[in-house]
């Protein structure tokens, strides 16, 4: 009896070891386009002048790594034609420029020259109202035992208004990203929400507030859309590429992806309780 028990487990353990085999996936990879991550934030209570854009290349899906787009010439210019110059900061793909001077409602047009094609993008700097107060809670969740913290701030009334709120924790997880908008709560106090279930007492959240266009609001919307869970997955085909507000205006076909978004901030550091 012991034998045949023998016998069936070493070919039960063949045939698990024999069936054992790498997948290598397959996955299409097409020539690497221009990154453009240009947010101007102008925190309150600051200058402002001093701003940077980063600039990398996409990659393929598995790459651990993102380059770097270097040598670009990179400027941004106001409707009185000043002309406010980003300099990269050695070889990171980050230009920066310390004489921006940042104008609520002013437009202003971002140009790039990479690898002699041209991409350019316009947008409006908006303001922002400040955040009211931070609300604690320590009984949300499925389970009742995680905390949540709400952001109040009090809407303008008889303006469309378009938010994006980030929250950044000291404990190691992903910034959680929002935007909100005012058609349904114009006028009113609402709140921006958040909740971590590794949060602790003691704990350290940045919270900001921009102030963003319409077409930004819908930008982010669509890609918190796609990046959600119920999206399925980074293996599900997308509907469509999100295509920010910048373009290739040397040849159209090979355009960025990313955004040029100028936005007065509020930021409040909450410590957890």
């Amino acid at each position: 009896m012991m034998k045949k028990i023998m016998c069936v487990t070493s070919i039960f353990l063949f045939f698990i070891l024999s069936c054992e085999d790498v997948v290598d996936v397959q996955l299409n990879e097409a020539e690497p386009r221009l990154v453009i991550e240009a947010s101007i934030n102008w925190l309150k209570n600051t200058t402002g002048n001093e701003q940077s854009i980063k600039l990398s290349l996409s990659a393929p899906f598995f790459d651990d790594t993102i380059p770097p787009a270097n040598g670009a010439s990179v400027q941004i210019e106001d409707s009185s034609n000043n002309i406010f110059q980003f300099i990269e900061d050695g070889s990171t793909g980050i230009y920066r420029s310390t004489n921006f001077i940042p104008e609520i409602n002013e437009t202003y047009e971002l140009t790039i020259n990479y690898n002699a094609e041209i991409y350019t993008g316009s947008e409006t700097l908006k303001s922002v109202v400040s955040i009211d107060f931070i609300e604690q809670n320590n009984d949300a969740g499925f389970t009742g035992d995680e905390i949540e913290l709400k952001a109040f701030y009090t809407d303008p009334a008889n303006i469309d208004n378009y938010y994006f709120f980030e929250f950044f924790s000291n404990i190691p997880v992903i910034p959680t990203l929002e935007v909100y908008e005012d058609e349904f709560t114009d006028g009113n106090q609402i709140f921006g929400f958040y909740t971590e279930e590794d949060l602790e007492a003691g704990d350290i959240v940045t919270i900001r507030n921009h102030g963003v266009s319409e077409r930004f609001y819908e930008f982010m919307f669509l890609l918190l859309q796609q990046g959600s869970e119920e999206s399925g997955g980074p293996f599900e085909t997308q509907p469509a590429t999100v295509r920010g507000n910048c373009m290739n205006i040397t040849n159209p076909e090979n355009f960025p992806f990313g955004y040029f978004r100028l936005s007065e901030v509020d930021e409040v550091t909450y410590t957890i309780q």
